[in-house]
């Protein structure tokens, strides 16, 4: 028996990183796994792995249509809809102001706050109706910088801090018949891409860039320890009371905060202004 036995989840981003290993987590647990994801090879990956568990869409989290679509497959393949986790996400590279060209700022903008924040509500209005009919919930990945600094860069920040009001406004307007909650993981080791406009780099997240002892526990999770609050949110029988909750998972840096004050921002305008 697992916690979501006869449940139908719905997950944005699952062919790689975080959203992969939710969904392996919520198949293990009994679910039905409808996966939506841009790659359509790592969707065939996931597919042959996880067999008849699993459904797959490909499809762009930002086009109402391919979100509605998904929906209409996994709801096709599995009979309804319980769970929708909105997850799929791009990294801005931790860049600051002071270093993102005025030529490209307006567009990189526009790209991140597109897949970060418009497409969670694009999926969620179309999973909306199914999860009326079930009495669902809706899971967010929010972060560590949706409630602080340091945890990306000057785009990818204010766009979690957006994550964190999306989950307390649809919390409000959708009670009581659907639940809306979201996960806040620390660092996850994770093949997030760059936006476009940034160079589309992937695997930008990389161990090389994190240093444990700044966090109390002291550890290098992988993104497999981070889905339990996943399973949780998703699950009527022991989330039941929770509505606009964010479970913060990140590895104790909350309590601590940031342990060195990153100066090369102020160093760069300082450099920029002596030339």
């Amino acid at each position: 028996m697992g916690w979501l036995d006869n449940q139908v989840v719905l997950v944005t981003g699952g062919g790689s990183g975080l959203g992969r290993a939710v969904t392996e987590r919520f198949v293990a647990e009994g679910a039905s796994v409808g996966i939506m994801d841009l790659d359509e090879d790592r969707l065939e990956t996931v597919q042959s792995e996880l067999g008849e568990s699993v459904v797959t869409t490909a499809g762009d989290v930002t086009d109402i249509d391919d979100n509605k679509r998904a929906v209409a497959e996994t709801v096709d393949a599995f009979g309804k809809l319980d769970t929708f986790v909105g997850n799929a996400g791009v990294f801005d590279q931790n860049a600051a102001l002071p270093e993102l060209a005025p030529d490209n700022l307006a567009e990189s903008f526009t790209e991140l706050f597109s897949v970060n924040v418009l497409g969670y509500m694009l999926g969620a209005k179309a999973a909306l109706p199914e999860l009326v009919e079930t009495g669902g919930q809706m899971v967010f990945t929010a972060s560590q910088a949706s409630f602080g600094s340091d945890g990306g860069g000057v785009l990818y920040v204010p766009s979690k801090h957006a994550v964190a009001g999306l989950v307390r406004q649809l919390a409000f307007e959708l009670a009581p018949t659907v639940r809306v909650n979201g996960v806040a993981p620390g660092y996850v080791p994770t093949d997030l891409s760059d936006t476009d406009a940034l160079g589309g780099d992937r695997g930008v997240v990389s161990p090389d860039t994190f240093d444990p002892e700044n966090h109390p526990l002291e550890m290098t999770p992988t993104a497999a320890d981070y889905t339990g609050p996943y399973v949780l949110l998703a699950s009527p029988e022991n989330s039941s009371p929770m509505t606009g909750s964010i479970v913060r998972a990140d590895l104790g840096r909350s309590v601590r905060g940031i342990s060195e004050v990153n100066r090369s921002a102020v160093e760069y305008i300082t450099d920029d202004t002596d030339t």
